[in-house]
């Protein structure tokens, strides 16, 4: 392929991807640069605090399900109680 059409093709493409990562929307994680950025979903208070329901409901399920499991090795081992 020539360079002078491949070299000029390469740098469009370059910066085609640089504009278009400062105009696509960002994710969840950390807030962009200032004229493209907003406040990322997961910072705000209700989204933490859904999160943190989530997480203590997960850990209650996995404490319940350990608990059983206990209960029924007791008494497979001592089946009189």
């Amino acid at each position: 392929m020539l360079d002078r059409f491949y070299l000029p093709m390469l740098a469009l493409g370059a910066i085609a991807a640089v504009a278009l990562a400062l105009v696509w929307p960002q994710g969840l994680g950390d807030r962009s640069p200032d004229p493209f950025g907003h406040e990322p979903v997961q910072r705000t208070a209700e989204r933490q605090a859904a999160m943190r329901r989530e997480t203590e409901a997960a850990q209650r399920r996995v404490d319940q399900a350990r608990e059983a499991v206990r209960n029924i090795q007791n008494q497979a081992i001592a089946p009189s109680q």
